[in-house]
């Protein structure tokens, strides 16, 4: 039952991950602001877009090998993509990186619908523009990047730590080691986190490589969020003056209460 489990949760997770990741509204173009920002930082759109289509793959391919499983006998070179004919279980890291982008899913469609037609995924104003200080903007003042965050280490929980299809799979027919010393293989079957917190399999993102790519990632989402909450900070002050140093002092936090 935990691999059926597991299999539907994947297919809802990336389908929360794609509405959370789809724009509410086009950008109006020349009412964009923030343009002088690095390359990297203003691409967040398109790394979005990339973001989806990596979600999607991987349910995919989770989806694609559960299948298989259920039919031993089936000669197709696919199931080489792992090293067990096993489906992989559903584990404690799994389910909550589940709970984290259900949470961040909600949060940024709670925020769609908040600001309406004010919210685009390239920063700019609108003709008819407000302060927007209620639900979810009266904890934080960017909530949506606080959404994305939680995206992000969700996803990254879900499947870039023990028994995910990238630590446990993925070897395309080849033989990939573990790259952290010391660290133990375990079966698609495996339960939870290694000792490092990160996968420790075989597959493609086993070892250091998972450490590395949820590093950046993580790193990547950050500095898009500090970027531009800094711009929509300024932005605003700007446009709203006084109502705005009110919110600010009632509202200090940028993503979380306590923390930033």
């Amino acid at each position: 039952m935990s691999p059926t489990i597991r299999i539907a949760l994947v297919i809802a997770q990336a389908l929360l991950n794609g509405l959370a990741c789809t724009p509410p509204n086009p950008t109006p173009q020349n009412r964009r602001y923030h343009t002088e920002e690095m390359y990297i930082l203003q691409i967040a759109p398109l790394i979005f877009k990339c973001h989806q289509i990596l979600v999607y793959l991987t349910a995919f391919l989770e989806t694609l090998h559960y299948t298989l499983s259920l039919f031993p006998s089936t000669q197709l070179p696919i199931p080489t993509l792992c090293p067990s004919s096993t489906p992989l279980s559903l584990t404690p890291s799994f389910a909550l990186g589940f709970l984290a982008v259900a949470l961040g899913t909600y949060i940024r469609l709670d925020c769609f619908a908040t600001l309406g037609p004010l919210f685009t995924f390239d920063l700019s104003t609108h003709p008819h523009h407000k302060l927007v200080t209620n639900r979810f903007y009266s904890y934080v003042r960017h909530p949506a990047y606080t959404g994305s965050l939680l995206l992000v280490f969700g996803l990254a929980f879900s499947h870039l730590t023990k028994g995910a299809f990238w630590v446990e799979c993925g070897n395309l027919g080849g033989s990939v080691s573990s790259s952290v010393s010391g660290s133990v293989s375990v079966s698609s079957s495996g339960s939870g986190l290694s000792a490092s917190g990160t996968g420790g399999g075989s597959g493609l993102l086993g070892g250091a490589r998972a450490i590395a790519v949820w590093g950046v990632w993580w790193a990547w989402t950050l500095c898009v969020g500090v970027s531009r909450a800094d711009a929509e900070d300024r932005q605003m002050r700007v446009m709203f003056k006084e109502e705005w140093e009110r919110y600010a002092r009632a509202v200090p936090w940028w993503f979380f209460p306590g923390v930033i």
